[in-house]
């Protein structure tokens, strides 16, 4: 199992580190990792190398972001290395960029090292690399670093453990609303409907929100993996989970998930481009299992070279699959609308046939992945 642990569950109203509090969760998770592997996506360096640094506030510029995580990082792992230790568990540190899992070879070594500890019986706990990460490599927050960890480390639950209860029908914090929130206890399938009740971060420390963690349950699903939102400020609301007790908002697995190179597509890459296509070749992408052609192709969007991640968009501008380009930018724009027999003639070589293979392409939307 993995389970994430937010900035607003590791600091009071203040903003301050709750040591009893994370001791408390300790305890649980211990107790969680002696009947089980265990990973532990935290966050909190940030927070608490703002209170190293004497800081009120979180900084607004990246660089002060980045100085606040290399002061708080080192303290966190120190808090868990400590506290787990008293419970008989040693720690791994893992940092993670978004490019550590975008890139094919790094990505199997994440996996190897996460192995490689849980069969010694260590606690991994792992943490975006704040105090290197720039846009172009974050994940953004830590709820969609723990769902692609689930694929990671191939696991069956995902837990986000949060300042709220789960998710809600409409926003609790409303105090306009004529009947009070109710708490959502099962959700069957991350839905459009579903994302729409989700909210904005209720922390001026944390990143994430009840979107980010209904997408990180979606990333889960498509590993195979239940996911369940709870209380994590609320003493003992692990433990009851893994007792068996109702807890928190659960999402559910589909009976079919993605395989691991198809979660890697769709979900580790970055796209550096887009391929806009005409209906026949959306056609044939989405309902008939093919490859995408020359002939399908209209248009070519961004600078990027053989192999790179791109989007691949509809006659409407709406992305609906995503996939690995068997040619650069520049040769697939020679290529708009020409036969696969013509692609030697006009390039002087051919790669392959297609300019994005069927097993180099997930389906976002319209029919089953393949």
């Amino acid at each position: 199992m993995v389970v994430k642990i937010g900035t607003a569950v590791l600091t009071d109203e203040r903003g301050r580190f709750d040591a009893l509090r994370f001791g408390r969760l300790c305890d649980e998770l211990a107790e969680a990792a002696a009947e089980r592997e265990l990973v532990v996506v935290s966050s909190g360096a940030i927070a608490l190398g703002l209170e190293r640094l004497g800081l009120e506030r979180r900084p607004g510029d990246l660089p002060g972001k980045q100085a606040a995580a290399a002061v708080g990082q080192g303290a966190l792992m120190q808090r868990y290395a400590e506290a787990m230790g008293k419970r008989g568990l040693a720690v791994g540190q893992i940092l993670l960029t978004h490019e550590d899992v975008a890139d094919r070879q790094r990505y199997l070594n994440a996996r190897q090292t996460l192995a490689a500890l849980l069969a010694q019986r260590a606690l991994p706990v792992i943490n975006e690399n704040d105090t290197v990460s720039v846009e172009e490599i974050q994940f953004g927050d830590n709820d969609a670093l723990a769902g692609l960890v689930v694929g990671l480390c191939g696991a069956e639950l995902l837990v986000l453990l949060s300042d709220v209860d789960g998710l809600y029908d409409r926003d609790p914090r409303d105090a306009t609303a004529a009947a009070p929130a109710k708490l959502v206890a099962e959700v069957a399938e991350v839905t459009p409907e579903i994302e729409a009740l989700a909210g904005g971060s209720r922390s001026g420390l944390g990143t994430g929100g009840m979107i980010a963690k209904v997408r990180a349950a979606r990333l889960a699903a498509e590993s195979g993996a239940v996911t369940v939102v709870a209380a994590g400020r609320r003493d003992g609301s692990l433990a009851a989970l893994l007792r068996g007790e109702p807890v928190g908002t659960v999402f559910g697995a589909p009976r079919l998930p993605l395989r691991a190179r198809q979660r890697w597509i769709a979900h580790a890459l970055k796209p550096k481009g887009r391929l806009l296509v005409d209906a026949g070749a959306r056609e044939a992408l989405l309902r008939r299992g093919g490859s995408l052609l020359p002939s399908g192709l209209r248009a070519v969007e961004g600078d990027f070279g053989r192999g790179a991640a791109v989007e691949i968009a509809g006659e409407d501008g709406r992305p609906f699959a995503r996939g690995l380009a068997g040619y650069g930018a520049s040769e697939l724009s020679r290529l708009c609308g020409r036969k696969s027999g013509e692609i030697a003639g006009i390039l002087g070589y051919k790669y392959l046939d297609e300019i994005v293979h069927r097993d180099d392409l997930i389906l976002l939307e319209g029919g089953a992945a393949a």
